[in-house]
């Protein structure tokens, strides 16, 4: 369902088990980021009434599960620090191509991989933490985090043809698997 190339090291779950705080600390930012792209996608392609629609809808949730992890950290006690950045991102966005209309199709195929990935993320910590009310909360956000890469692929079918999106969703899936055998499975989201 996720279509992802390859699975998340056990290393990587051994380090977000034992940091809680740092991947909660990670996940509102990355849930910031989220939103972010959504409102920042609505504002580029104004003109796509579908693609408004959905990214508006997306930008809501995105910040209501941002207030959710704020809500956690808030119960453990743990602060909100600065962003660190995610190289993970920021890696994938180096392959989205400059030019209209492909940037748009990269840009909605990358968001597809990153919310996959968070998805399969998310699992693995319902799975694997020991605190019951988190293992709870990451079971409660797998279907949403579904749902977003099914919209970002849907939107991409929309806007441009079907074996365009199949063929740039292939090469960009490899890219997404070598940069995920570089990590360095820090206790972070994409880590």
């Amino acid at each position: 369902m996720l279509g992802l190339q390859n699975s998340t090291s056990e290393k990587w779950t051994r380090a977000a088990v034992s940091d809680t705080a740092s991947v909660l600390r990670d996940h509102a930012h990355c849930e910031k980021k989220a939103a972010t792209m959504a409102i920042s996608l609505l504002n580029r392609y104004p003109e796509k009434s579908k693609l408004v629609e959905r990214m508006a809808e997306l930008a809501e949730e995105e910040m209501g599960h941002f207030r959710m992890v704020l809500s956690k950290m808030q119960e453990r006690n743990i602060e909100l620090t600065r962003d660190p950045g995610d190289r993970y991102a920021q890696q994938l966005h180096e392959h989205v191509r400059r030019q209209e209309p492909r940037r748009l199709l990269d840009t909605l195929i990358v968001s597809s991989l990153i919310e996959a990935r968070s998805c399969e993320r998310f699992r693995l910590l319902s799975e694997a933490v020991p605190d019951e009310d988190l293992r709870l909360f990451y079971h409660s956000l797998l279907e949403s985090e579904a749902r977003h890469r099914t919209t970002f692929l849907s939107l991409a079918r929309l806007y441009f043809a079907s074996d365009e999106v199949s063929k740039r969703l292939h090469e960009l899936e490899i890219v997404e698997a070598r940069i995920v055998e570089q990590l360095q499975n820090d206790a972070v989201m994409h880590g």
